[in-house]
C-alpha cells in the first residue's frame, strides 16, 4: 500500500523532506500507529541496506544544487549521498528506537491535522490523506 510522508521541523520555513510516496508491506485499511512506524522504519532500513556503499571521498553525481544546499544547512545537515558506515542496519533495532522516540516525545505524527497521542491510535488508511512527521527540538539554556 502506499501512503504519503512529509517531514517537518519546527521553526523551519522548508520541509525536512517534501511529500513523497512510501510503499508498505500492509494491504488493510486500518493500522495501529505502532505498526505502522514499524512499517516504515521496515521500508526505510531496507531501502537504505540496498544502497550500494560507495567508497569515493566525493560523488559528484550528487552534489547538491545552490538552492538545495540553503535548505540541507538550514536543517544541519549536509550530505552528498555517500555512506561512510558499511554497517548495515539492524530492522528490529531500528523499529524499538523509534517507538522509543515517539514515547519520548522526539516527533509528532499527523494524518490531515489530527495528532496522534499514544500507540494505540487506529488509522484509516483508505482515506489517503498525507501523514506529516515533525521533528521536535528541546530548547537548551538556564532561567538566568
Amino acid at each position: 500500500m502506499d501512503i504519503k510522508v512529509t517531514v517537518k521541523q519546527l521553526g523551519r520555513k522548508h520541509p525536512v523532506l517534501s511529500e513523497q510516496k512510501i510503499e508498505i508491506a500492509y494491504e488493510d485499511s486500518i493500522i495501529s500507529l505502532e505498526n505502522l512506524l514499524k512499517l516504515i522504519v521496515q521500508q526505510q532500513v531496507e531501502e537504505f541496506n540496498a544502497k550500494s556503499f560507495e567508497l569515493e571521498d566525493e560523488d559528484t553525481a550528487k552534489i547538491p544544487t545552490d538552492n538545495y544546499l540553503n535548505i540541507l544547512t538550514d536543517t544541519g545537515k549536509v550530505g552528498f549521498g555517500s555512506i561512510y558506515n558499511l554497517k548495515e542496519a539492524d530492522v528490529q533495532k531500528a523499529q524499538e528506537n523509534a517507538v522509543q522516540a515517539f514515547e519520548d516525545g522526539m516527533f509528532a505524527v499527523f494524518y490531515n491535522d489530527e495528532q496522534f497521542e499514544n500507540l494505540d491510535q487506529t488509522i484509516d488508511l483508505s482515506l489517503q490523506y498525507t501523514f506529516t512527521f515533525i521533528r521536535l527540538t528541546f530548547l537548551a539554556g538556564s532561567y538566568w
